[in-house]
C-alpha cells in the first residue's frame, strides 16, 4: 500500500507539471470548483454562469466582456466523467414552461473556451488567445465526506453521537445503537440494520434542514448500493474488543469508505482545482433557526478544511500542486430579498464565514462574500402596511403558480444579532417572524445577446476569472 501511494503520488507530480507546462506555455485553463450544500443551487449557478458567458449582454460587471470575441462548449478534458447537461438545464430554465432542473446527483464537468482579445499597449501586435473555463459539478452531499479524511472513527462516532443526540430524527437510530454491543462477534444482518438506521436518520435529518448529514453516499450511493464500505454506523466505544467484533469491522469499513471513496474525489477533482464557488442557501437557515444557522457555520469550516488555499505560482504549482487562489462565498436565492437587505445578507455570509475566511488569506488565498442570484425568478415591489410602505419582491409561488408579493422581514444590521444566537441555541429568533418562500422560474423574453437575468453573478465571474482574461 505504501509502494502504490508513492507511486501514485509520483504519477499525479508528472501530470501536474505537465499541466502547468501546458497552461504557461500554450492556451491557459482556470479549473473552477463549484461546491454547496444541498439547495444551494449548484446547477443553475452553473448553468446560468455559462449561458451568460456565451450571451454577455448582462455581464457588464465582468470588465473583459467587450474582448471576448468568441465563447464556445467543447468536450471536457476527462474521457471519464459525464458532461454537465447544459442545453437541457438551460431549456428548463428559459423553455415556455420554466421549472428548476433536477438537482446534482452524480459528478459532471462541462468545458467553456473563450476566444479573448488582449489589452494594453501591445493589443495591437497580439492575436487573440484562448481561456479555458473547466467547471466541476457533484452532489452537495458528497461535500462534508471531506472533513472525514483527517478523523479516526473514533473521533467521528464521538462527533457523530454529540452532535445528534437531542435531534428527534436521530431517535431510532440511537436506540438502537445503545443496544448493541460493539465488543460482539460481526453480524451482518447486523451491521446492515445499524447501517440502515443511520442511512434512515440522515434522510430525516437531510429533509429536516440539517447540514451535517454525513457520509454523503449514504444519500446517494450509486453504484455503491449495498456494498460494504456503505454498510457501517457510529458505535460507542467497546472495551477488549477483538479483531473479529462488531467494532472493529465498523472501524476498517469506514477507512475502507476514506480509501476508496474519498480520497479518490479529493485527488482527482479537489486537488487540481485553483478557484473555488461556494453556494450558500443562507436565507433558508435563518428561517429554519438559530441551530440552523449554527449547523451551516460548522458545516462550511469542515467544507473548507480541506482546500489548499494560497498563490498558484509556477515553481509551486510545479513541485507542490494546484492551489486555491481564490475563494468566493456566495449567498444564493438573494432576489428573494429586497435590493435594500442584500448588503447585510452579505455581512451575514461574511461573518458566518469570518474563521475560514481568515485562515485561506493567511494562506495567500483572496476571499470575497457576495450575495447573489443566479437567475432571477422575482422583481421588486412595494408593500403598504399600516400606513408604510414595505420594500418586497413579487414572482410566481412554487407551489400553487400564482403571481404573490412577499415581504421576509429585516436582516439585522449587526450579524452577531444572528450569529450569537446561534452558538448559544437560542429559541428566539430576529424577534419577529423571518419567512421565506419558493418561487418558480418566471417566463423570460431574452433578447439577442442576453443571458438570464441574475443579479451579481458578472461581479462573481470579474472575481473568480477577470484576472486571467
Amino acid at each position: 500500500m505504501v509502494i502504490s501511494a508513492i507511486a501514485d503520488s509520483i504519477t499525479r507530480q508528472v501530470e501536474n507539471v505537465t499541466d502547468t507546462v501546458s497552461e504557461v506555455f500554450f492556451e491557459p485553463v482556470i479549473r473552477l470548483g463549484v461546491t454547496g450544500l444541498a439547495r444551494a443551487g449548484k446547477t443553475v449557478f452553473i448553468t446560468s454562469l455559462v449561458a451568460n458567458l456565451m450571451d454577455r449582454g448582462r455581464m457588464q460587471g465582468l470588465a473583459a466582456s467587450p474582448r471576448i470575441e468568441a465563447a464556445f462548449l467543447q468536450p471536457q478534458p476527462d474521457d471519464t466523467v459525464p458532461r454537465f447537461a447544459f442545453e437541457e438545464h438551460l431549456a428548463a430554465l428559459t423553455g415556455p414552461t420554466p421549472h428548476w432542473p433536477n438537482s446534482t446527483r452524480a459528478i459532471s464537468e462541462l468545458r467553456l473556451s473563450l476566444r479573448v482579445k488582449p489589452s494594453g499597449l501591445l493589443a495591437g501586435f497580439q492575436g487573440a488567445r484562448t481561456v479555458h473555463i473547466d467547471i466541476v459539478d457533484y452532489p452537495g452531499e458528497w461535500l462534508l465526506d471531506l472533513g472525514l479524511m483527517d478523523k479516526s472513527y473514533a473521533e467521528w462516532s464521538a462527533e457523530v453521537f454529540e452532535r445528534i443526540a437531542e435531534r428527534e430524527e436521530a431517535a431510532a437510530y440511537l436506540e438502537r445503537a445503545a443496544n448493541t454491543q460493539g465488543a460482539d462477534k460481526l453480524s451482518e444482518p447486523v451491521a446492515k440494520a445499524l447501517a440502515d438506521a443511520f442511512t434512515n436518520y440522515l434522510t430525516k435529518a437531510r429533509d429536516a434542514g440539517y447540514y451535517d448529514c454525513s457520509p454523503g453516499r449514504f444519500l446517494l450511493p450509486g453504484e455503491l448500493a449495498g456494498s460494504p464500505v456503505l454498510t457501517f454506523a457510529p458505535l460507542q466505544p467497546a472495551e477488549a474488543a477483538g479483531r473479529r467484533s462488531l467494532i472493529r469491522e465498523m472501524e476498517r469499513r469506514y477507512e475502507a469508505y476514506k480509501s476508496r471513496v474519498v480520497t479518490p474525489f479529493f485527488r482527482d477533482h479537489f486537488s487540481k482545482i485553483d478557484r473555488q464557488v461556494v453556494l450558500l442557501d443562507a436565507l433558508g437557515a435563518i428561517h429554519k433557526g438559530p441551530a440552523a444557522v449554527e449547523d451551516m457555520r460548522n458545516a462550511m469550516g469542515d467544507i473548507l478544511s480541506a482546500f489548499k488555499p494560497g498563490q498558484n505560482a509556477f515553481l509551486s504549482k510545479l513541485f507542490l500542486g494546484k492551489r486555491v487562489e481564490k475563494i468566493l462565498f456566495a449567498a444564493t436565492k438573494a432576489d428573494h430579498l429586497h435590493h435594500t437587505e442584500h448588503a447585510k445578507l452579505t455581512a451575514i455570509v461574511e461573518a458566518m464565514v469570518r474563521g475560514a475566511s481568515d485562515k485561506a488569506g493567511f494562506a495567500g488565498a483572496d476571499t470575497r462574500a457576495l450575495a447573489l442570484a443566479s437567475l432571477r425568478a422575482t422583481v421588486e415591489d412595494t408593500l403598504s402596511h399600516e400606513g408604510s410602505k414595505l420594500p418586497c419582491v413579487k414572482g410566481s409561488l412554487l407551489s400553487t403558480g400564482k403571481q404573490a408579493a412577499f415581504y421576509a422581514g429585516e436582516l439585522p444590521s449587526d450579524p452577531a444579532k444572528l450569529l450569537v444566537p446561534a452558538r448559544e441555541r437560542a429559541q428566539v429568533w430576529l424577534d419577529a417572524d423571518y419567512q421565506t418562500m419558493e418561487f418558480a422560474p418566471a417566463v423570460l423574453d431574452l433578447k439577442p445577446g442576453d443571458g438570464p437575468p441574475h443579479i451579481r453573478l458578472d461581479r462573481a465571474a470579474e472575481f473568480l476569472l477577470g484576472d486571467k482574461l
